[in-house]
């Protein structure tokens, strides 16, 4: 069967590679510490699984409208304006399975094969797969290492629009930096997209994930909410990463048309499980504390190691799980320049697993730093404890 041209231009995440090579470790008798994926292993809060659980019990279980349950997108968008400073209505919501349908449904909503897309290197991959994969040219913008964060690279930025750029791609509160914009940076990016006529998706998957100060959503900025489209996911606020639900909030007109693609590529999300959110959203929060607070201590066991360790040295996030210390230093001491050389010996020598910078693209021009990305939403703080202390040791023998 000869399979259509196209999908040599669909990517992956690459993650999953390295998770099935530390569970092939772990199958021979070797413990493994898992800082790969951005899974989580904190149990979904009990008052979401019950609502769930009753909903299906309940008669839940057909088909539901295409754009969501009305009830959830209207005590979505609430919970969204309450957090954001917005004006959505249910109107402005599309529920999806997951977070991760909103990039592709935005991408063919509003990009004409051609057209130019800006997104974040290192970023989630899936960006620059669903670009090129629906005939988009994708270009990547970086990072700067600043005082306290990661920053974008604002110039850079500018330099690459052209007159064919059409849309942005911004995941502030970032997987995998943990880098967050602050108010200037907001209003340079807005100035950009108003000066260029560009649309923006709004990764705000981490939004909620936050241990310090308030988040901040571009889409509140003046005249920007009629440009972008926000992703909104369930699953790391409420620890939902498998059931699979999320939502696209953002102009009634683009929403329309995601719904329509939700027609044809999956009916609609799961119907049980949305009264689970409903509970999620209006009902008792004292788990989801919980789970920020397990994060929150699990996020300060990993850092104080890391930055203890000869040659590294990671900022500390006040958003996401993930951690991207710069390791160039420790590295070249201990001749592992080559990232996959790098991390199949640490895996080999300590059971430490984590992903390399070149799982979230391809290396930008200039970059001479090294960086790794480590994942703390599926392994304990004993675990983290035990894994870094090895690592620790290994790279200062």
């Amino acid at each position: 069967m000869k399979i259509a041209e196209r999908i040599n231009r669909l990517g992956t995440e690459t993650a999953f590679a390295v998770s099935a090579e530390a569970n092939a470790f772990a199958a021979e008798g070797n413990t493994v510490y898992p800082f790969h994926l951005g899974d989580m292993n904190i149990p979904t809060p009990a008052n979401v699984m019950e609502a769930a659980i009753k909903a299906m019990k309940d008669g839940k279980t057909g088909y539901c409208p295409n754009y969501g349950v009305a009830e959830l997108r209207d005590v979505l968008a609430k919970d969204v304006n309450a957090s954001h400073g917005t004006a959505y209505s249910m109107d402005n919501v599309a529920i999806q399975p997951g977070g991760k349908p909103t990039i592709a449904k935005f991408i063919l909503a509003l990009m004409n094969p051609g057209d130019e897309v800006l997104y974040p290197n290192p970023g989630y991959p899936i960006y620059e797969s669903q670009i090129e994969f629906h005939g988009g040219k994708a270009v990547p913008y970086g990072y700067l290492e600043g005082e306290h964060n990661f920053k974008l690279d604002i110039d850079a930025i500018g330099k690459q629009i052209t007159p064919r750029t059409r849309i942005l791609v911004l995941n502030d509160l970032q997987n995998p930096t943990g880098a967050e914009c602050g108010a200037e940076e907001f209003d340079q990016l807005a100035e950009l997209v108003l000066a260029n006529d560009l649309y923006v998706l709004c990764d705000e998957a981490y939004f909620d994930i936050r241990y310090e100060g308030q988040s901040q959503s571009f889409a509140a900025l003046p005249d920007m909410a009629s440009r972008c489209v926000i992703l909104y996911t369930f699953s790391k606020k409420f620890a939902m990463t498998g059931w699979r639900l999320g939502a696209s909030i953002g102009p009634k007109g683009v929403i329309d048309v995601i719904a329509k693609l939700n027609v044809n590529d999956e009916s609609c999300s799961n119907h049980f499980i949305q009264y689970g959110a409903i509970e999620g959203l209006t009902g008792d929060q004292t788990e989801a504390q919980q789970i920020l607070n397990t994060l929150q201590e699990r996020r300060n066991t990993a850092v104080d190691i890391l930055n203890s360790i000869d040659g590294i040295s990671c900022f500390r996030p006040n958003a996401t799980f993930y951690l991207f210390p710069n390791v160039t230093r420790v590295m070249q001491r201990k001749g592992l320049t080559d990232y996959n050389v790098m991390r199949q010996t640490i895996l080999q020598e300590t059971g430490v697993s984590f992903c390399t910078r070149l799982h979230f693209g391809r290396e930008l021009k200039g970059e001479d730093q090294l960086y790794v990305r480590l994942a703390y939403s599926g392994i304990d703080t004993s675990e983290i404890k035990n894994g870094l202390n090895k690592l620790k040791q290994f790279l200062e023998t």
